[in-house]
């Protein structure tokens, strides 16, 4: 993939061949300006390859969802109207729409704040809200975009378990690009490393941990090792 820069062209990624199993989570991690985002950016449609292609082999152009560092949330909708508007503009109708996006905010456990406005929720509130607006389209694969990277450390902490308990309950294929090692060593099934610009794939890593994970995984010695050992991979990449 490459850009018009004053110099000519510059090159974010290359030679990237990436495989995504249905509901596996992948991370992807990197050093900043990798050209992590650039891929994901091109996965969802966003951004035409200068080069290559991308293949889904179930659908030609299945349905795919994203979620972004800032929730991106309209601020003249309340919660539950921002989740539903996924489906308001596939046309569903007004009452079915609510319905379903009662269900999302009760699995996401926003509940009691289906009537609030974004500005007068907490930045963790507003990222389950984008998430469950991610999830209501019942996508086929779903991006995330540095989605806990606006948040202080305790709640990226919690978000994180969030995220988790959404994926046991419904695994859907994510694809996940953050700065947190400890972060994709909790979430993913697989890992995979971009080198510095241009980004292309230095390594990828089968999480050794089984499934249902839990908070009291960070606390093991193996975990611990294993996100050593990526930090020590980042700082030579």
């Amino acid at each position: 993939m490459e850009f018009p820069s004053d110099d000519g062209k510059f090159k974010a990624l290359d030679d990237i061949n990436l495989t995504l199993c249905e509901e596996e989570f992948v991370c992807i991690l990197g050093q900043s300006g990798s050209g992590k985002s650039t891929l994901l950016r091109i996965v969802t449609g966003l951004l035409e390859p200068t080069s290559g292609s991308i293949r889904f082999l179930k659908e030609e152009d299945p349905k795919r969802a994203i979620v972004f560092q800032n929730s991106n949330l309209l601020p003249w909708m309340n919660v539950i109207d921002n989740i539903a508007l996924p489906l308001k503009i596939h046309g569903v109708n007004e009452n079915e729409a609510r319905q379903q996006a009662e269900t999302w905010i009760e699995r996401v456990g926003l509940d009691e704040f289906s009537n609030e406005w974004p500005q007068t929720i907490s930045g963790g509130m507003q990222q389950r809200v984008a998430i469950a607006r991610a999830l209501i389209q019942q996508p086929e694969l779903i991006l995330l975009d540095e989605p806990f990277g606006a948040l202080d450390a305790f709640t990226r902490d919690q978000m994180a378990l969030e995220l988790l308990k959404v994926w046991e309950e419904f695994h859907p294929t994510m694809l996940m690009v953050t700065h947190s090692i400890s972060e994709a060593v909790l979430l993913a099934d697989r890992i995979v490393v971009f080198s510095k610009r241009p980004g292309y794939i230095i390594h990828e890593l089968e999480i050794p941990f089984p499934r249902p994970r839990t908070a009291e995984l960070r606390d093991r010695t193996e975990f611990f090792d294993l996100v050593k050992n990526l930090r020590n991979l980042l700082t030579a990449s």
